[in-house]
């Protein structure tokens, strides 16, 4: 046999031996046979490297260096999920579910919510085309050269089609542990928890590092199911399975919320006995056809929900109490904790929300205290442990003056504020909220850099943020910053110029105004100048914008300062104008149309059929006229259909206006 074949036939077998290996758990061959056979392919490839294949086992060792991610803009949203807490949220679910389906049980599919890294792969004419993270669901980080290393990921499949998965990139905890092991005989300091050294491993620059880290992945969502004409999640799990990708053994289908509940309680007591962390469980509708009716919110699938498990509590001494003022000005008290590992992570301080939080649960200094990790994520303190106490415990004191400037704080509701606008403290906040990752994400002005770039003067007020490149050499005398250090952050602050106006308005800090408001004024508004140019009556037309947020608006952006501020930063170049892609920016059938809808739709409410069409750009009526574009019409349609035939307006069944709606939010033809 000639060396070209060998190599092809040792390629084929040790793809097929990996594959057993990891992703069926069942090999076939001794380890020492499968290191034999890629030891043979090694030497053959050495000699003929114009001969190495893309799908060669060889491939996935790392190496490939790069100096930053490039940026992938997904072709599908890539959403987070909405969260439930309790069994009275996954009821609540049900219910809704339920409602709009107009069904008595809805079948479901329950997987494990793994903790690691949301993932998506390309994959066309049977070839692995890249791999990107979530980024913020619009734009995602280029991880390929890091996720090729995983040996579960096949390089080639067997359908030649163009197809996009999504799942989660984990770290088993006998990796962690081995790799904690080897950190503690070099000296280095320890992973905190299987999902931060997954997340860290996808981010080496250098694959050969990630390689190393013993990553794998589980795959739970086929993105083009329904092109590939499946119209249950479970079945497209199980041909994604039967192609060669890993998909999570422990999911179950389930008919109605009992069985969901006994399948929680299962896994919340199995949950220690895995060889992965989860931090929860998620709930799908099974019958993927239900997805376009149900619908999306800005953020989440309303067909999905994620269960948290209760997050673990620690006890611990509450040593101190300390003041902080956020950019609103509102004065925040802060347990200052003996430091405690929960969930993986050092905790030593925790917040305490506000003056009637602490009397509530009649916290002191002093205090041994119950903490968790709202959500898995923020710290909070759940309680004092009182049959702990000596009688030398403090009882807690609210301030009446703002701990940095001294004005004398205002009441309003629960909350304590500074009203002082120039007090330093709510500088920093409002830098630290504008440079932040779901505002105008500045890498490298994090919190310390801009408390430290703060006090050395650089830095007072937003505009000095792209006036920093004149501070560039005193800032490469401060500890931690070297000449490139430095050229990085002034080239992230020069590329935040860019950002779309949604991220500005968000960064702004106006009051009122979230993430998801700033994302629907953008949208809506398209320019700065056109928001700004709104009266209140304007605002209030919006959905989401009610009165008190349309005043809030509207002070601000008629404000002399703000005015003065946003003038500013068009001077320096920040980008005004909405960039981002709305779903209808997507070609499709509704945009700019007015439709009319009559009778009743079995599929949903007239309610939920018009947010649909109007998130797709069209403009719903309650009367038929010449400007009507379109009438759909479901069961009963009576006079405005007549009214529509007569006048040669275009009509449409709820049939195909489901058709049309599954295409238009994919993606489809415009007409």
């Amino acid at each position: 046999m000639d060396e070209r074949k060998r190599m092809e036939e040792l390629v084929a077998l040790l793809n097929k031996y990996n594959e057993e290996y990891y992703v069926y758990d069942a090999p076939s061959v001794s380890d020492q046979e499968y290191d034999r056979l890629m030891g043979e392919l090694t030497i053959i490839e050495q000699k003929h490297k114009d001969w190495i294949m893309q799908n060669s086992p060889t491939q996935r060792v790392g190496g490939e260096v790069v100096s930053s991610f490039d940026k992938i803009q997904h072709k599908h949203l890539m959403l987070s999920l909405a969260n439930a807490f309790s069994e009275e949220d996954i009821r609540d679910f049900d219910r809704k579910i339920r409602e709009t389906l107009h069904l008595q049980e809805v079948e479901y599919m329950c997987e494990m919510k793994i903790d690691g890294l949301a993932m998506s792969i390309t994959y066309d004419e049977g070839k692995f085309l890249y791999a990107a993270t979530r980024g913020d669901g619009e734009v995602g980080e280029d991880v390929s050269s890091n996720i090729k290393t995983i040996r579960s990921i096949p390089l080639v499949t067997k359908d030649k089609r163009e197809f996009e998965i999504r799942g989660e990139v984990y770290m088993p905890l006998s990796s962690l542990n081995r790799l904690n092991e080897e950190r503690k005989q070099n000296g280095e300091e320890l992973l905190a928890n299987a999902r931060n050294a997954a997340a860290g491993s996808i981010r080496q620059l250098d694959s050969s590092i990630a390689a190393k880290r013993g990553l794998d992945a589980y795959w739970y969502y086929f993105v083009d199911a329904q092109n590939f004409g499946f119209q249950k999640h479970s079945d497209s799990l199980n041909y994604l399975a039967s192609i060669g990708f890993r998909t999570n053994p422990e999911r179950r289908i389930c008919h109605g919320v009992e069985e969901i509940l006994n399948y929680i309680d299962e896994y919340t007591r199995k949950r220690k006995s895995l060889a992965y962390d989860i931090d929860g469980i998620v709930i799908k509708v099974n019958d993927l056809r239900y997805y376009n009716v149900l619908g999306y919110t800005a953020k989440t699938p309303k067909w999905a929900i994620a269960y948290k498990f209760p997050p673990e509590e620690v006890i611990t001494k509450l040593e101190d109490i300390l003041f902080t003022v956020g950019r609103t000005g509102k004065i925040t008290p802060n347990a200052c904790l003996s430091p405690v590992r929960v969930q993986g992570s050092m905790i030593a301080r925790a917040t305490l929300h506000n003056e009637d939080f602490v009397k509530s649960k009649d916290i002191r200094i002093g205090d041994y205290v119950s903490i968790r990790k709202a959500g898995d994520v923020i710290p909070e303190v759940v309680s004092a442990i009182r049959d702990r106490r000596t009688g030398e415990e403090l009882p807690f004191q609210m301030i009446d003056e703002c701990p940095f400037c001294h004005t004398k704080l205002v009441k309003k509701d629960a909350m304590h504020y500074c009203p002082n606008i120039h007090c330093e403290a709510r500088n920093i906040e409002g830098l630290i909220h504008f440079c932040s990752k779901d505002a105008m994400d500045i890498e490298g002005l994090g919190d310390r850099n801009i408390e430290q770039f703060f006090n050395q003067g650089f830095l007072k007020n937003i505009c000095d943020i792209y006036h920093l490149k004149k501070y560039a050499q005193d800032i490469m005398l401060l500890d931690g910053y070297g000449e490139k250090s430095v050229q990085k952050l002034l080239e992230a602050i020069e590329q935040s110029k860019k950002n779309s106006l949604e991220r500005l308005l968000f960064g702004l800090g106006i009051k009122e105004v979230g993430e998801k408001l700033a994302k629907t004024l953008a949208v809506y508004f398209k320019t700065m100048d056109a928001l700004m140019d709104a009266t209140e009556e304007n605002l209030r037309t919006i959905r989401d914008v009610g009165s008190v947020s349309a005043h809030s608006i509207y002070c601000f952006l008629h404000d002399e300062n703000k005015i003065a501020l946003i003038q500013q930063l068009k001077d320096l170049g920040l980008n005004m104008i909405y960039s981002g892609k709305t779903k209808a920016d997507y070609e499709n059938f509704f945009t700019d149309k007015t439709i009319v809808l009559t009778g009743t739709l079995s599929s949903m409410g007239r309610k939920e059929a018009s947010e649909q069409l109007e998130l797709l750009g069209a403009k719903v009526t309650s009367s038929v006229s010449k400007a009507t574009n379109l009438v759909i019409f479901g069961i009963e349609a009576g006079s405005k259909l007549d009214k529509a035939q007569k006048l040669n307006i275009r009509t449409m069944d709820e049939k195909e206006f489901l058709e049309e709606l599954d295409k238009a939010q994919k993606g489809g033809n415009k007409e």
